[in-house]
């Protein structure tokens, strides 16, 4: 079986314009960019990967604010979402997509970056030090409460409803507001995000759902993070 692995961000619904979506966009594609060469060419969906090509697109705020305000774009009276693709062929593809802007609690916010399952690009970015830079430039960029890189198999066999921000993964974050992060086993190491929050790496390999040691840890940290109430969901149980 293929592992697949994804990063992404979540916060509560807040209110933002078109204009601060937009600059929150440039910054986070700015960033990744750096971090991986197909991250510097993003294209909307096509009809078939020839025709997706040619639908490049820029990724300044300018270009981020007319592409929000598009009917197809809008969610709701007050949000915005996007949903693009690089690769250089169509077997080695990552996809990026988020909601933002609305304060509609029935709607979450998120940054997503999906990772290619193959290819030397799979090879170049499935890496401790890459995603834990993918994670850090969705803090930056998005000011989440929380935040992850981790496997698809290992979030879902671990756990039978994950919900956003309440178990752990390959590389984490947490914002000031969510608490103090404690001290972990090792070898997880704990890195500052400027002074919004803290990341945390459980493994500097690539973690794996069919390691029995990284499940282990994962596990011992993930009482240890909940036992600190940082695994708390993002929205608050609705009262009865």
């Amino acid at each position: 079986m293929i592992e697949t692995y994804y990063s992404a961000c979540y916060w509560p619904p807040r209110h933002e314009t078109v204009e601060a979506c937009a600059r929150r966009a440039e910054d986070f594609f700015r960033r990744i960019g750096l971090l991986e060469p197909t991250w510097n060419r993003w294209h909307e969906p096509g009809s078939s990967f020839a025709k997706a090509r040619e639908r490049q697109v820029e990724l300044d705020s300018e270009a981020f604010m007319k592409r929000f305000l598009k009917k197809k774009n809008r969610v709701g009276k007050d949000g915005f979402h996007y949903w693009l693709w690089a690769g250089d062929n169509p077997k080695e593809t990552s996809g990026a997509t988020g909601l933002c802007g609305s304060d509609n609690q029935w709607l979450q916010p998120v940054c997503l970056l999906k990772a290619p399952n193959r290819g030397v690009v799979m090879e170049r970015v499935l890496t401790a030090p890459v995603l834990t830079e993918v994670v850090r430039a969705m803090a930056l960029a998005w000011d989440p409460e929380c935040g992850i890189a981790t496997s698809d198999l290992h979030r879902d066999t671990a756990w039978k409803e994950p919900e956003a921000g309440t178990f752990t993964g390959w590389v984490m974050y947490f914002s000031r507001q969510r608490g103090t992060v404690p001290p972990l086993p090792a070898p997880v190491r704990i890195e500052p995000v400027e002074d919004k929050g803290t990341l945390v790496i459980l493994t500097p390999e690539r973690f794996t759902a069919s390691n029995p040691e990284h499940v282990a840890l994962a596990a011992r940290v993930q009482k240890l993070l909940d036992r600190a109430g940082l695994l708390r969901p993002l929205h608050p149980p609705t009262a009865k």
